[in-house]
C-alpha cells in the first residue's frame, strides 16, 4: 500500500510532514481534508479521526500497518524508514548535532509558533499589547536564529526538519503580520536558500495558491 499523508490546503504542520516526504524522495500520496472558510477541517475525515482521535487534526501518515499523527513524529519515521544514503537525510549524522537539531524544530513549533498563533485574530488590531508582545517575541526569535547563522548556511549545520520547520512557522508569521526585517539579513538569505528548493516550492506555491483563489493575502516574498 502507498504511504498517505492526510494534510490541509492551510495546515502548517501538514505542509512540514509533505516537504519532509518530497525532500526523501518518498512516492506517497497526500490527501486533503474537508476545509472550511473559517479556518477549520470540516467535517472530520473518517482516517483522521481514527488515527488522531482526540486532536483530529492533521498531518496523519499511514503506512502499512503504521499510523501517526504530530508532523515531528512523522519527521522521525521517515527517517527511520528511509535512511540515507539511499534517500536525503535529514538530521544531522552526529549525536550532539542531532540532538542540536531536533531542539531548533520543537523550538519553531513550542516556542516560536505559538507567539503566531497568539495573533489570529487580532489583525484589526495590531498595535494591541497581546499583538506587540506577540510580535516583538517573533523578532527576538528571528535574531537568535540569524546569530546561528554567522557561521553556517542552514540552523543547524546541514540543511534538515529543523529548516522545515521554521520556514514554515515563519511563512504563517508573516502572514498574520510578524515577518523577517533587515534586521536580521542572514536569516532572510536562509529563507530565500530554503525557499528555492524544489519541495519546499512545490508545497509552499500549492498553499499560496489556495490562499489567493480564496481571495486571502499572499506573502510578498512569496508573490511569484
Amino acid at each position: 500500500m502507498q504511504t498517505r499523508i492526510y494534510s490541509g490546503p492551510l495546515s502548517m504542520f501538514g505542509a512540514k510532514a509533505e516537504i519532509a516526504a518530497r525532500e526523501k524522495g518518498i512516492d506517497f500520496e497526500r490527501i486533503m481534508v474537508p476545509f472550511t472558510t473559517d479556518d477549520a477541517y470540516e467535517p472530520k475525515h473518517p482516517e483522521v479521526l481514527r488515527v488522531n482521535p482526540i486532536k483530529q487534526q492533521v498531518p496523519v501518515l499511514v503506512d502499512d500497518e503504521v499510523a501517526l499523527f504530530d508532523s515531528t513524529q512523522i519527521f522521525e519515521y521517515l527517517e527511520d524508514r528511509y535512511p540515507g544514503p539511499a534517500y536525503l537525510a535529514l538530521w544531522p549524522q552526529g549525536v550532539a548535532e542531532r540532538a542540536r537539531a531536533r531542539q531548533l524544530e520543537l523550538q519553531s513549533d513550542e516556542v516560536f509558533f505559538p507567539n503566531v498563533v497568539r495573533l489570529f485574530g487580532l489583525q484589526h488590531d495590531m498595535q494591541s499589547a497581546p499583538a506587540v508582545a506577540a510580535c516583538a517575541a517573533c523578532a527576538r526569535h528571528y535574531g537568535e536564529m540569524d546569530a546561528l547563522l554567522a557561521t553556517r548556511d542552514y540552523l543547524a549545520g546541514p540543511y534538515s526538519y529543523a529548516d522545515i520547520a521554521l520556514y514554515m512557522a515563519h511563512v504563517f508569521a508573516d502572514r498574520k503580520g510578524a515577518g523577517m526585517t533587515a534586521a536580521t539579513p542572514r536569516l532572510v538569505a536562509w529563507r530565500d536558500r530554503v525557499g528555492e528548493r524544489p519541495a519546499v516550492r512545490a508545497v509552499v506555491d500549492s498553499m499560496m495558491c489556495f490562499l489567493a483563489s480564496q481571495g486571502r493575502g499572499v506573502p510578498a516574498f512569496l508573490q511569484r
